[in-house]
């Protein structure tokens, strides 16, 4: 995360192959936590279900929804990191004229 004057946003960066399993067991455990909680199914039932959703690519499985909602967020700052970049370059131009 970046903070500038009391805000902060975060920035993408390239994560590790170590990071990457971590966070995908803690979702892939997580997702099976909250479809347990208070149900009837049994968490190695949930379990069960949540890695074939995952394995399958379907958007049932909680990994598989925050997998997707993290690269969206990622992409969407890239691309007004860039735009941004982009307008700064043109009127630092246009000032040199």
């Amino acid at each position: 995360m970046v903070q500038h004057n009391k805000s902060t946003d975060k920035q993408t960066v390239d994560i590790s192959t170590l990071r990457r399993v971590n966070q995908s067991i803690y979702l892939l455990t997580t997702g099976a936590g909250e479809s347990a909680f208070r149900k009837v199914k049994t968490i190695a039932e949930c379990l069960d279900d949540e890695l074939i959703n995952a394995a399958k690519g379907s958007s049932n499985s909680y990994a598989i929804k925050k997998k997707d909602e993290i690269e969206r967020v990622a992409k969407a700052k890239k691309s007004a990191t860039s735009a941004a970049n982009t307008q700064t370059v043109f009127l630092t131009k246009q000032n040199q004229r």
